[in-house]
């Protein structure tokens, strides 16, 4: 019973050791703005997706593309003895969660006055080792 369970253990240590990941907390970007870049790069394999980011025109892709290179060198720390190019390493998830708000009023006409809601977010990068040649 008690192998069983050190065995467990183990497996569940690889697979901690296959996926690293990075946050970015209260990003001054709208989630909405910031989802359409992550979606072009959700699932895809990390050279892509940097690449994608790299030639993007939007704002939000040059905080993605640190980001990304971030979580790649937290799994590079994880695994110091695998390389990048034989772990096949892609974007196994992409989370954008709205952040605080900072909320502020404009004078509009006729004495009234408009809210202004200026949007920030978080963003979570999971990246994740495709070795399944290897087992």
């Amino acid at each position: 019973m008690g192998s069983r369970k050190k065995q467990m253990a183990d497996a569940i240590k690889d697979a901690k050791k296959q996926v690293a990941f990075a946050k970015l907390n209260n990003c001054p970007t709208s989630p909405r703005k910031m989802r359409l870049v992550a979606d072009l790069v959700r699932g895809e394999r990390v050279e892509k997706a940097l690449n994608i980011l790299k030639f993007s025109q939007k704002e939000a892709s040059n905080r993605l593309e640190k980001l990304l290179l971030s979580a790649i060198a937290n799994w590079q720390a994880k695994n110091e003895d695998a390389s990048i190019e034989d772990a096949e390493l892609f974007v196994q998830e992409i989370r954008v969660d709205g952040g605080s708000m900072l909320k502020r009023l404009r004078p509009a006409p006729q004495g009234r006055a408009h809210r202004i809601r200026k949007r920030s977010n978080h963003v979570t990068i999971v990246v994740g080792a495709n070795n399944n040649t290897q087992s």
